[in-house]
């Protein structure tokens, strides 16, 4: 990749989701201004090249995606009203009226979240709009194919139209219903970064975590007594801790039991346990991320894996799987369950499994692990190759590589 296209992704990362607002702001479509958005980065594909790229790439973007905004509703004659006041706009954006949230990003996510949209609809169409995420790592988010997932966007744009839904901020009172929407939307984005699909990006993306951790802060100083927010920030944080220890020298993923735990980042760790801690003290019945944070609290307990209380993580995946009886949620107990009770009775739930997870990658390096710490190698094998051919990460597919190889 030569380095005006480094350039070019580093500026999209950073700057898609500042343009789309400014954008959503002045003309009241979001339609139009993802479709402009998109336009002003393929043109600083074609112009960056051969001019260079410019001084302040965000200020470029934005003047070419307004100009192709305004251009769009020219050609469309049946938005009059939008057209009268393109013509109107001159170069600087008028003042905007005080909101709840101060944050551009965090405005258009909370925005993107409206009720009247199914919430996988909601938390899909924001992933694409605002995290900057592509249709193909949103489909591998869900679990589904990339054309169904392309299907349901572009539907909820549609039914965004004829329903004619307005795109604002919402008010302070509001936020509560909009609030699990969201949390949705920085969760995956943070597994994104956390384990990045895409075969041609790094093995963990810190610039997706880092934000994700941005937007969840910012979140709990607005609702510093919601349970959920307080659990999904302390959850990043303590994967974020290991963040250090997550990709060897030679790019490979090290998995949380071969990690070296004194690289693990103590500050993180420490306030992530803080948290879990004040969500135990509230003695309110814990929703789905304070759970997932104790579980990751039990972990980053353990000075050593051999000192992991694999008993408490199963108990708090029974609570979990009460609340989300998902089979993801059923994988991951299975896990645990290999280390409290052998993996033979793990391998037995997991098989159960098949038919959910069958073009899900963990599904099969899970079985894999399994069937190798069990002695059938050739299952083993046969195993590792599913799970290496489903898998898009690189550091992933290099550790689900060397652990096949080793079988002889």
């Amino acid at each position: 990749m030569s380095e005006v296209q480094a350039a070019i992704t580093r500026v999209h990362r950073a700057e898609w989701a500042r343009v789309v607002a400014a954008l959503t702001r002045r003309f009241g479509d979001l339609d139009i201004a993802e479709e402009a958005a998109a336009e002003a980065f393929a043109t600083a594909v074609e112009r960056w090249p051969a001019d260079g790229v410019p001084p302040n790439p965000g200020a470029w973007l934005t003047t070419t995606a307004n100009r192709k905004a305004i251009d769009r509703i020219r050609r469309e004659n049946k938005r009059d009203d939008k057209h009268r006041e393109a013509l109107m706009l001159s170069g600087d954006d008028p003042p905007e009226p005080p909101d709840t949230i101060g944050d551009e990003r965090l405005r258009l996510i909370f925005t993107c979240c409206h009720p009247a949209l199914a919430m996988e609809t909601r938390v899909a169409l924001t992933l694409r709009m605002v995290g900057g995420l592509t249709v193909p790592e949103i489909a591998r988010a869900f679990l589904v194919q990339e054309t169904a997932m392309g299907q349901r966007i572009t539907r909820a744009k549609a039914k965004i139209r004829a329903a004619r839904i307005p795109y604002r901020v919402p008010a302070a009172e509001d936020l509560p219903a909009r609030v699990s929407g969201v949390l949705a939307v920085l969760f995956l984005v943070f597994n994104e970064g956390y384990l990045a699909t895409g075969p041609d990006t790094d093995p963990v993306r810190h610039d997706l975590t880092a934000e994700a951790i941005r937007l969840t802060r910012l979140i709990r100083t607005l609702l510093p007594q919601d349970g959920e927010v307080a659990g999904l920030l302390a959850l990043m944080l303590l994967i974020e801790a290991r963040r250090p220890a997550r990709v060897s020298a030679g790019g490979d993923l090290v998995p949380l039991d071969e990690q070296d735990r004194g690289a693990w980042d103590a500050a993180l760790v420490a306030e992530g346990h803080r948290l879990v801690r004040e969500r135990l003290a509230a003695g309110v019945a814990p929703g789905r991320y304070q759970i997932l944070a104790a579980i990751n609290a039990v972990h980053t307990s353990a000075r050593d894996v051999r000192d992991t209380d694999w008993s408490q993580v199963v108990a708090l995946y029974d609570q979990l799987a009460r609340l989300d009886p998902s089979p993801i949620i059923a994988l991951n107990r299975a896990i645990a369950v290999a280390e409290l009770d052998g993996p033979e009775v793990a391998l037995a739930v997991v098989d159960r499994l098949a038919d959910d997870l069958a073009g899900y990658h963990a599904y099969h390096a899970t079985r894999a692990d399994l069937l190798r710490r069990l002695g059938h190698n050739g299952k083993a094998r046969a195993a590792y190759d599913r799970a290496i051919e489903l898998a898009g990460n690189t550091g992933e597919t290099a550790h689900l590589t060397r652990r096949r190889d080793q079988l002889g």
